[in-house]
């Protein structure tokens, strides 16, 4: 057992370890790994606070949008809202033009005739006195004629055109 490589390397490697141990390799490996583990926690907890201020930018941000969608939801709204009023008062106003139009088109119509009957009787007023006229000269002579004539024809024409 003496003679055995393994058994030197044990010993060797415990003479090693009582040196280092001696030295305070230890100390300082056991101080190298607890910095370490001080700086992974402070990693850690800086990690933590960026996701934390991460899920508050992402819940701001979610916010925003809401709010944005619901105020374009009431933009789009009041847009709708705002054509379906101009299209109702375009159509008022188009239905009150029309029938303004048509009023004014049958009271040209009713004046019109109005004229034309006008017209129509004065013409046969005019013949019927003429046709009165020719046939009493015919008929009755001097001036009691003449008078009556024109008496009869002045009552004629204002009945006529009344």
């Amino acid at each position: 057992m003496l003679f055995e490589a393994e058994f030197w390397v044990a010993v060797a490697f415990l003479i090693f370890m009582a040196i280092a141990w001696r030295a305070g390799a230890f100390n300082s490996m056991m101080s190298g790994l607890d910095n370490r583990a001080k700086r992974i926690a402070a990693e850690l907890d800086e990690a933590r606070r960026l996701r934390e201020e991460a899920a508050a930018v992402l819940a701001d941000y979610q916010r925003r949008r809401g709010e944005a969608e619901r105020e374009a939801a009431s933009l789009v709204a009041a847009a709708r809202e705002d054509a379906e009023r101009i299209a109702r008062e375009t159509h008022e106003r188009m239905t009150d033009f029309v029938a303004r139009r048509t009023a004014a088109a049958e009271a040209k119509i009713a004046q019109a005739e109005v004229q034309a009957t006008q017209q129509v009787r004065a013409a046969a007023a005019d013949a019927a006195v003429r046709v009165s006229e020719a046939v009493l000269r015919n008929e009755m002579r001097g001036e009691a004629a003449d008078d009556l004539l024109r008496r009869s024809l002045g009552e004629v024409r204002t009945k006529l055109h009344a």
